[in-house]
């Protein structure tokens, strides 16, 4: 029972990680008596009542049946309720499985229980299946047939059977499990249709992905809208609930009141200095460029084991503060209306002489270290010949370096996929065809 308790104090007392703390294991860790989690894409929690199992998120459809026969390794009561913190594709495609064992078992199906906006997010990954498929084979990478992300064969993001909510609420609800009480509470942060879930009497809280042993997942490139200032109050708020044992959905469970909120204080406060420095260059007319370059979170926050930029990062954020705030032009006017990107290659690469006098520059910049540059200089060789193989093995070769120097998965998978995308320019020419496999 103590096990995951123990590593995940050790690692905050100490501030030093040494294992993983984001783990995908399919296995079951009891926490608590009539508590357990199952650790994966994302974490199941499970709470033992005298009506049953409440189960917290359903993990994603590639691992939601691995999840149910941990479950079913402990306890082999009925799955009374089925809570999604959000309509995250990783905490509500596992849901199937919960139906096939309910069906198997001729048990009825669980409760599903979620925000009011989970629906409207459902039905937009519906409207926008492919193109969900798409980023989300790009955000992951290589990692994304183990997660269960609309790769191979099926070309779903959300698996047709996944349980929507038939139960809802706006603000807050009370329920109770065997006549204990369960809050529930909804805010705005990675998702519109977030809650947090307490257990009064025990103190324990169930956090979703308002704790991620990241740096908060709110900005995002390729999703919409995130809200970092409600994320923040939304911690603050926890914090005045004085948790004794918090769950999250992804990384380690956290035991303690004082070492729980400093962990909640550290995230939000993280958050709110972003934000509060963004704004402030906002109202004194900085464009996002400028913005983008100056801000930065305190170092030493982002050196705690639980705020790491190994997910998302602050430069993100900002992104989405601008977006939120003020829309979506940068403020530089000639990107209010651009020229297509290609045109404005082509008459840039005649001025320097041609793609490769651009790709050369490139090559001299990630010598230099700035690898942002190199970048800039090698997708305009890269638009101003498109199928040129030496051009496009130089951008295959840069984005490569890029990749390998970055921290965050987000940068990471999108600078990979620049990478493949060349790559398969490049690989076209020897063999006439695309052996990538690139999306």
């Amino acid at each position: 029972m103590a096990d995951l308790l123990e590593l995940s104090s050790r690692i905050i007392d100490g501030n030093v990680v040494d294992v993983p703390v984001n783990r995908v294991t399919n296995e079951l860790s009891e926490l608590a008596d009539d508590l357990a989690i199952v650790e994966s894409f994302s974490h199941c929690v499970a709470w033992r009542t005298d009506e049953g199992l409440a189960c917290f998120d359903a993990s994603g459809a590639h691992t939601g049946p691995a999840v149910v026969a941990a479950l079913r390794s402990w306890r082999t009561d009925p799955v009374a309720a089925l809570v999604y913190t959000h309509g995250h594709a990783d905490h509500v495609g596992g849901s199937a499985a919960f139906a096939a064992d309910a069906t198997t078992a001729g048990r009825p199906l669980p409760r599903v229980i979620g925000h009011e906006n989970v629906a409207a997010r459902l039905d937009r990954y519906e409207l926008t299946n492919d193109w969900n498929v798409l980023i989300n084979a790009r955000q992951f990478g290589g990692v994304r047939a183990e997660l269960g992300l609309g790769v191979g064969g099926d070309r779903r993001f959300l698996p047709a059977g996944t349980l929507r909510p038939d139960e809802t609420f706006r603000t807050s609800r009370d329920l109770t499990f065997g006549g204990r009480p369960l809050e529930l509470h909804h805010a705005r942060g990675e998702t519109d249709d977030h809650l947090w879930a307490f257990v009064p009497e025990r103190k324990w809280l169930f956090s979703g992905d308002f704790v991620i042993w990241n740096f908060p997942n709110a900005g995002n490139p390729q999703k919409v809208q995130r809200y970092p200032i409600e994320w923040a109050a939304a911690l603050r708020t926890m914090i005045a609930a004085g948790p004794e044992l918090l769950v999250p959905a992804h990384g380690l469970p956290i035991s303690g009141a004082a070492r729980i909120a400093r962990v909640l204080d550290d995230i939000a406060t993280a958050l709110e200095r972003l934000t509060a420095d963004t704004l402030a260059q906002m109202n004194a007319g900085a464009t996002l460029d400028e913005i983008i370059h100056s801000v930065k979170v305190d170092p030493e926050l982002l050196g705690r084991p639980y705020l790491r930029p190994f997910y998302d990062e602050p430069e993100f954020v900002i992104h989405n503060v601008w977006r939120q705030f003020g829309g979506w032009w940068d403020g530089m006017a000639s990107r209010l209306k651009p020229s297509p990107d290609a045109h404005l290659a082509s008459v840039l690469a005649d001025l320097a002489g041609g793609p490769l006098a651009l790709l050369r520059r490139a090559e001299q910049a990630v010598e230099a270290g700035d690898l942002r540059l190199a970048c800039h200089l090698v997708d305009l060789a890269g638009l101003a010949a498109p199928d040129d193989p030496a051009v496009h093995g130089g951008r295959a070769a840069v984005y490569d370096a890029r990749r390998k120097a970055e921290p965050s998965l987000m940068a990471k998978g999108i600078f990979r996929g620049a990478a493949r995308e060349s790559a398969a320019v490049r690989d076209r020419a020897v063999t006439g065809s695309d052996p990538t496999g690139s999306t």
